[in-house]
C-alpha cells in the first residue's frame, strides 16, 4: 500500500509510531525532512540540517503554553505558562541569564562526589534486591528514576522526604508537556497536581526569600540582574522545569543506555577496556542512540524556507530531535550504536540555539558517573528476553521499566 505525505501527518498524531519511532522516522524522512501539507496544519522535521536550522533560526519560535476557552484559568496554565520553555526574545534572554547565575560551573562540580556517591549507594541496594529476587531487578525503579530526582533534589535544595512526592509530579509535568490520549480522569488528576505543586514551591519560596538556605532553588529566589529578579509564579514555574527537566530525561538516558549496551555487545566490550578514557565520546553517542527527549515544538513567525521547503508564517513545527539523531546524511550506519563514533557530538539531543539545554552538563555529568560505576561493578550484566513498554509521550522517550540480571 502507497503512503501519502498526509497519511504520515495523520499517523505521527495518533502516536501508533511512538512504539517505533526510528522506522516511521525513517520513512518521513525519506519521503522528504521537512514533510509539509497545508491541509495538516503542521510540519514535521526530521532531518538533521533542518532540525538545526529550525532551533536557531530568528523566524522560529516557541509556541506559549495555552488551550481551549478557559483554559488560562486552571492552575496547570499557571503553572506551565511562565517556564522558560514557553518565552522567547529578551524574556527568554531574562529568565534564563536569571537561572544560569544560579546553575554555576562550582555548583555543578560540587555535585559530583554527591553523585558519585549516591550511585554507589544505590548500586548496593539495586545488588541486594537482586539478591532476593533471582538475581534480577528493574533497572527503572531502582537506578535509573531515584538517581535524577535524588540529585536534582539536593541541588535544589529541597526536602529528601518529599522525593515520592516530587516523582508523581514529575510524570504529571511530562505528560503536560507531551502525554499522549489523555482521559479526563487524567487531566482532573494533572489539574490537582499542578494545584499542590503551586502551593507547595509558593510556600517554600517564601521561607528561602525570608531565610536562604543552600540550594539552586534558595540561590534563584535571591538571585537578581539589573535590579530585576524571578516573580513568584516564575521562581516556582522554574522551579518545577528543573525538577522535571533534571529527572526524566536523564533517567531515560540511563536506562536507555543500559538496554542499549545490552543490544551491542560489542561495543559494551570495547568500552570495558577503557571506561575512562572512553566514556565521554561513548555518552555522547549514547544521548544520540537514545534520544531521551524524542522531539520539541515550535511555530514560525515568518515564512521560511527549510530543506527546500517553504513554510508559511504560524505553522507549527514538530521537531524531531530523535529523527535528525539519526538522520544517515549526517551520522552513517545510524541504527547501530557506535560509541567511538567521531561526530557523536553532532547530535542533537539537548536541542540548539538558544534553548540549548540548561541542564546539559549535569545530564552528562550523571551518565558518566553513572555508567563507568555500573559497568565496573556488574560488567556481565544481561537483560533477559521482555516486552519493552515506553511512556506514551510525543516529548520524551523513556522505558517504563527495564529487568536487568546483575
Amino acid at each position: 500500500m502507497t503512503v501519502n505525505s498526509a497519511t504520515l501527518l495523520a499517523d505521527y498524531w495518533q502516536g501508533a509510531h511512538l512504539t517505533d519511532p526510528p522506522a516511521y522516522l525513517d520513512r518521513v524522512r525519506a519521503m522528504s525532512p521537512v514533510l509539509y501539507e497545508p491541509g495538516a496544519g503542521f510540519a514535521l522535521l526530521t532531518g538533521h540540517p533542518e532540525v538545526a536550522a529550525a532551533l536557531k533560526s530568528p523566524l522560529v519560535r516557541t509556541g506559549k503554553y495555552d488551550g481551549g476557552p478557559g483554559f488560562q484559568e486552571t492552575a496547570t496554565y499557571a503553572l506551565m505558562s511562565p517556564m522558560m520553555l514557553f518565552h522567547d526574545g529578551m524574556d527568554h534572554t531574562r529568565l534564563r541569564s536569571l537561572a544560569q547565575r544560579a546553575f554555576t560551573p562550582r555548583v555543578l562540580e560540587e555535585s559530583r562526589a554527591f553523585i558519585a556517591a549516591l550511585t554507589d549507594d544505590l548500586l548496593n541496594r539495586a545488588a541486594a534486591r537482586a539478591a532476593e529476587n533471582g538475581g534480577e531487578v528493574d533497572v527503572v525503579e531502582a537506578l535509573a528514576v531515584p538517581l535524577p530526582v535524588t540529585v536534582i533534589i539536593q541541588m535544589l535544595g529541597l526536602r529528601g522526604e518529599d522525593a515520592e512526592r516530587f516523582r508523581t509530579w514529575a510524570g504529571s509535568v511530562a505528560d503536560l508537556l507531551g502525554g499522549l490520549n489523555m482521559t479526563p480522569e487524567r487531566w482532573a488528576e494533572l489539574e490537582a497536581d499542578a494545584a499542590a505543586m503551586r502551593a507547595y514551591f509558593r510556600d517554600l519560596a517564601d521561607e528561602l526569600r525570608a531565610g536562604p538556605q543552600p540550594g539552586l532553588l534558595s540561590a534563584l529566589a535571591g538571585v537578581e540582574d539589573g535590579g530585576g529578579r524571578l516573580s513568584g509564579d516564575e521562581l516556582l514555574a522554574n522551579a518545577v522545569l528543573l525538577l522535571v527537566a533534571g529527572h526524566e530525561t536523564t533517567s531515560n538516558l540511563i536506562s536507555g543506555s543500559v538496554q542499549a549496551l545490552q543490544t551491542f555487545r560489542e561495543e559494551r566490550d570495547w568500552l570495558g577496556e577503557d571506561l575512562p578514557g572512553r566514556m565521554g565520546n561513548a555518552v555522547e553517542e549514547l544521548l544520540r542512540f537514545t534520544s531521551p527527549v524524542l522531539s520539541t515544538g515550535r511555530f514560525t513567525t515568518g515564512p521560511l524556507t527549510l530543506g527546500g521547503v517553504t513554510l508559511p508564517t504560524g505553522v507549527h513545527l514538530s521537531i524531531s530531535l530523535g529523527g535528525a539523531n539519526r538522520d544517515p546524511r549526517v551520522f552513517a550506519d545510524p541504527h547501530t550504536l557506535h560509541l567511538g563514533r567521531e561526530n557523536a557530538k553532532a547530535h542533537l539531543g539537548f536541542a540548539a540555539g538558544a534553548h540549548y539545554c540548561l541542564g546539559a552538563t549535569l545530564a552528562r555529568m550523571e551518565a558518566d558517573t553513572f555508567l563507568t560505576r555500573f559497568l565496573t561493578r556488574f560488567p556481565g550484566y544481561t537483560v533477559p528476553e521482555q516486552p519493552l513498554t515506553y511512556h506514551p509521550n510525543f516529548t520524551l522517550r523513556g522505558l517504563q521499566g527495564l529487568r536487568v540480571r546483575l
